[in-house]
């Protein structure tokens, strides 16, 4: 069902990992703990796999995001670092996933030890993702099929939330599943570009918030599932 590397290749991979982690440190991503996630996570795996061979292999390691099918795509590396290292994981922190995608940032996430609880929309990612993380030893998360602008009020509160497609405005249901204290990361904006949105919970009804800077994200859909 899913790709196996050789060892041979796997012994190339992680020197471009390595080569990675060294763009992203130059890119000025400081956190260590999220650049040993980024070198851990085996990024080749966690594309559309049609042929035999995951496609597009070459560009694995490049900083570039690719399509994953169900007309998504894999963030960026320096995307998935900036809002991996901006949320401040510690250990055990339950982290809220809205677009689980391939899997690719809940795997940094899982390196981190986040405690990570993800929502993915697209139906026929789900169900690859679900048996592909686990697969390749990722047991611990726990994925749902839903709807990323409601949450996942039955597990909250979180102590983070990372919104991983561009959505024209913040859900207030995310918001109450915040714990005081806690951070989400969403970027926002309807155009090609979204402006990065980080907000940390002052109290229940307070937020601090900052912009830093255009990403470009992939729509968060708003139908119901």
């Amino acid at each position: 069902m899913f790709y196996k590397v050789s060892k041979e290749d796997e012994y190339l991979f992680q020197g471009k990992r390595k080569r990675l982690v060294e763009q992203l440190r130059a890119k000025g991503i400081t956190n260590q703990a999220v650049l040993n996630a980024i070198e851990k996570v085996p990024r080749h795996l966690f594309f559309d796999d049609t042929t035999g061979r995951p496609a597009l292999l070459d560009h694995a390691y490049s900083d570039k995001a690719l399509p994953i099918g169900a007309g998504q795509t894999i963030s960026h590396p320096f995307t998935v670092a900036f809002q991996t290292e901006k949320l401040d994981i510690k250990p055990g922190d339950k982290v809220l996933e809205i677009g689980t995608g391939c899997g690719y940032q809940t795997a940094v996430l899982l390196e981190m030890k986040a405690k990570v609880f993800s929502i993915e929309r697209q139906k026929s990612l789900y169900d690859k993702t679900k048996l592909f993380l686990p697969y390749i030893g990722y047991k611990s998360v726990r994925l749902f099929y839903g709807d990323g602008y409601v949450g996942l009020p039955q597990h909250a509160p979180f102590d983070k939330i990372i919104v991983t497609a561009g959505a024209p405005y913040i859900p207030n249901d995310l918001l109450v599943q915040l714990k005081t204290g806690g951070i989400i990361i969403i970027p926002i904006g309807e155009g090609d570009e979204q402006e990065m949105n980080i907000l940390k919970k002052v109290t229940d009804q307070s937020f601090e918030k900052q912009i830093l800077g255009k990403f470009k994200f992939v729509p968060m859909l708003q139908n119901k599932v």
